[in-house]
């Protein structure tokens, strides 16, 4: 039986199916990292506005903005028209309201609370939330209103 020679290495490389080093593919290819954004990005915007859950809170109006916005670290405390609190829109039982604040002002140092309460609650109970605010340690609590329309005189 005859003996065949050994194949040389150009032989073997043309009979291998693993292309040579350097000859790979040189380009990305990104058209499934630009639907995957865009996937992405249609899932942000169906999403975002349901997000931002606000309140139902007719505010009483004054003339002038009592306390400034550029607060540090503030926090909103909110009544609804059926008196239940919300801070910064998570719904809080009155009977944890006074442990809540404690803990929150030890971790945080609140600088100012904002209580914004619906108009057409009793004004008694406004103030019962504004003496557990005061129990709790908080030193200055601000009243969130609406701006009076300015109405033009004719």
């Amino acid at each position: 039986m005859p003996m065949n020679p050994p194949p040389k290495d150009e032989d073997r490389r043309r009979r291998s199916r693993i292309p040579p080093l350097g000859t790979g593919l040189t380009e990305i290819n990104l058209t499934p990292f630009v639907d995957v954004a865009f996937v992405l990005l249609i899932i942000f915007m169906v999403t975002a506005p349901m997000l931002k859950q606000g309140l139902d809170i007719a505010l009483p109006q004054a003339s002038e903005r009592l306390f400034p916005e550029e607060t540090e670290s503030r926090y909103i405390l909110s009544m609804d028209s059926e008196g239940l609190l919300y801070l910064d829109n998570r719904r809080i039982p009155f009977e944890h309201l006074e442990l809540r604040l404690r803990q929150l002002n030890e971790s945080t140092r609140i600088e100012a609370l904002f209580l914004e309460a619906d108009r057409n609650l009793p004004y008694g109970d406004v103030i019962a939330v504004m003496d557990v605010v005061k129990k709790s340690g908080i030193k200055t609590l601000g009243m969130v209103t609406k701006p009076k329309t300015i109405e033009a005189k004719e």
